[in-house]
């Protein structure tokens, strides 16, 4: 692909947008920097928070343990540690650097403040509103659609700062509709390095860093070393246990950031570490690892994009198909070996629910990343799954569609029910 090419700056500038640091689970991330921000226009500790919330956010908050806290759990610990420690500026980073002091502070502040957390409903997946109070004072601040978007900022009946939110439109962020597969692979085939190298590199560092950690710390349900122990340490088995590893290290409270995909963190995981812990052991350069890293990052992305950033259709799905397109490019594999290894792994797995972020992601990222694994070894022995295979059918973009519309419309009920299910109604 030519750089000169529409689409050649567009797919870079969508990696540096998807590719970059959380310290945590995304969305009590989020949940924290809008806290944090509404800290600051408040300009004072408040004492009276009303967090809005919904459904889709407050499952993916609820079991999650928020980082720098001493594990503190679910909405309000989200919202405190914002408050009390956090730095706006920072983003998806906003409490990554709290000290012992400011933890005890986030104790005091959840004994001591009034948090109220709504359910809200204005039509969108992803809503939060944090409104907080000190006095006769208040300060207020929204975010929609994606973890750093920003919609509103008002203070005391003033608007500060407004943006019209328009469905689940990601205004702001460059149009993903210019993503297909046979792109994907050209671009991934020819692009610069140097266009992609910083954020590959640092994806790189921070996912194998929490990955190795999580195999050797005990977090969550240790879903990598129960791999390791029970299987055995062949590649196959060392790729899904990295992955698994650093989910759940993540999901536990360890403090290490993580590259994320998609507005994940576990899906960072699951379309990088795969890739990595493939490439070492194939001995393949540099510059196959990052043309690897390109091709399972952008198909990652690809997929998720019509389902959206919160879905009960498990993001680690679309993850783990795209490291499976990686593994293939490193194994060999042209286009054909890639496109075929993604509607196999779809095939296997596209049926796994999310229901919120806890231990249990971990065993099904390692489930994702053995079907991208198992549809790459389909095909290379002449086997696939063909069109009319339930949601398969013939073309990759159309199978793509389909997959995108039961994430999106098919599981709107099920994320309902789950949610429900959650909050206990």
């Amino acid at each position: 692909m030519e750089k000169t090419n529409e689409k050649y700056g567009a797919y870079v500038q969508i990696l540096k947008e998807e590719l970059v640091p959380a310290m945590g689970c995304t969305e009590p991330i989020a949940l924290a920097y809008a806290a944090a921000m509404a800290r600051r226009v408040l300009g004072a500790l408040p004492d009276k928070v009303v967090i809005g919330a919904s459904g889709s956010i407050i499952k993916n908050v609820k079991s999650v343990i928020v980082p720098n806290t001493d594990h503190l759990k679910g909405i309000p610990a989200a919202a405190a540690a914002g408050i009390v420690a956090g730095d706006p500026d920072r983003e998806l980073e906003v409490i990554a650097e709290v000290n012992h002091d400011q933890i005890q502070a986030m104790r005091d502040f959840l004994d001591q403040a009034e948090i109220t957390v709504e359910h809200v409903d204005n039509g969108i997946t992803f809503d939060i509103i944090v409104t907080l109070y000190k006095g006769d004072s208040y300060a207020k601040v929204r975010i929609a659609n994606y973890h750093t978007n920003i919609v509103l900022i008002e203070k005391d009946g003033k608007i500060l700062q407004e943006t019209e939110v328009q469905g689940e439109s990601e205004e702001g962020l460059t149009d993903r509709s210019l993503l297909d597969m046979e792109s994907i692979w050209d671009f991934a085939n020819t692009v610069d390095i140097e266009d992609v190298r910083e954020v590959l590199d640092r994806q790189i560092s921070y996912n194998m860093a929490i990955a190795e950690e999580g195999i050797k710390g005990d977090y969550g349900a240790n879903i990598g070393s129960v791999l390791l122990d029970m299987e055995g340490t062949n590649v196959r088995v060392r790729a899904k246990a990295m992955a698994a590893a650093g989910s759940d290290a993540r999901m536990n409270g360890c403090e290490l950031p993580v590259i994320i995909n998609s507005g994940s963190g576990n899906q960072g995981i699951t379309a990088s570490v795969p890739v990595i812990v493939y490439a070492k052991e194939l001995g393949v350069s540099e510059e196959k690892l990052y043309r690897a890293l390109t091709l399972s990052n952008l198909t990652a992305i690809h997929q998720k994009t019509p389902i959206g950033r919160l879905s009960a259709y498990c993001g680690a799905v679309s993850a783990g198909a795209g490291a499976g397109a990686g593994i293939a490019y490193l194994s060999g594999g042209g286009y054909k070996e890639v496109t075929h290894t993604v509607v196999n792994a779809l095939a296997i797995v596209s049926g796994i629910i999310c229901d919120g972020a806890k231990a249990s992601c971990a065993a099904k990222i390692a489930s994702a990343v053995e079907a991208g694994i198992l549809g790459y070894n389909m095909y290379i022995r002449g086997q696939q799954f063909k069109g009319g295979d339930g949601i398969v059918v013939k073309g990759i973009e159309e199978t793509l569609k389909n997959v995108g519309r039961l994430g999106k419309e098919g599981m709107k009920e099920t994320n309902e029910e789950i949610i429900k299910m959650m909050i206990g109604e």
